[in-house]
């Protein structure tokens, strides 16, 4: 399946990029009044499972969710190339986005949330939905991308995990607009010990979503 060509049974899409084939796999909503376009980070694919709630429980509220794969996860690769192969990569296929009428919002996790950030300004994003956004490698703070939350140009709400060691809820700039998910880490697990288990923490995470994108102005 190539450019501009669907799976009618699976609602997947393969699109053309610079860097290789990318493919888009949507979950409609009957009357869309927004499309959520969400790629992957760089130790996985869609089938994570923050991405996959989203899936299944936005559409009902009128978001159709497109789960975004990157050329290298397409391709078998295991490793995922610099961040100017991944920005070219979501560039090229946001006309695919762009291109179901409602109106995009950017997002993703972990690494895709800081492509989404990257490109917003630029593609015409309305607002960016960054869920466990690294803000800095595992204990190293001073390296810090706060800077890429800051550049989007559009509203961002992060997800965060609240024992993330890519970033705990405490450790980003204030004025940022966050939703943490107690005890939950990069992945939104929980310890066995937590009060609540990770359903409900995915659940927390959705619903945070799902409220904020409620109030968009889009």
């Amino acid at each position: 399946m190539r450019d501009g060509q669907r799976d009618a049974v699976a609602d997947v899409r393969t699109v053309g990029t610079p860097v290789g084939d990318a493919r888009i796999t949507w979950h409609r909503a009957g009357r869309a009044r927004a499309v959520l376009a969400l790629g992957h980070g760089a130790g996985g694919g869609i089938e994570a499972p923050d991405l996959v709630t989203l899936a299944g429980a936005l559409p009902a509220r009128g978001v159709t969710v497109a789960l975004v794969e990157q050329p290298w996860r397409v391709a078998g690769k295991r490793l995922a190339p610099a961040p100017r192969a991944l920005d070219a990569a979501w560039t090229a296929l946001w006309p695919a986005l762009a291109g179901e009428g409602p109106p995009v919002v950017a997002g993703g996790r972990s690494a895709g949330a800081r492509v989404a950030c990257r490109t917003a300004s630029a593609l015409g994003a309305r607002a960016v939905l960054a869920l466990s956004f690294p803000l800095h490698p595992p204990g190293r703070p001073e390296r810090s991308r706060a800077g890429e939350l800051a550049g989007a140009g559009v509203p961002v709400l992060v997800v965060q995990g609240g024992n993330d060691p890519f970033g705990r809820p405490e450790e980003f700039p204030e004025g940022t607009e966050l939703v943490a998910v107690p005890e939950a880490d990069h992945g939104f697990a929980v310890p066995k010990r937590a009060a609540v288990g990770r359903e409900t923490a995915l659940g927390t995470a959705a619903e945070a979503a799902a409220a904020w994108l409620d109030r968009l102005p889009l």
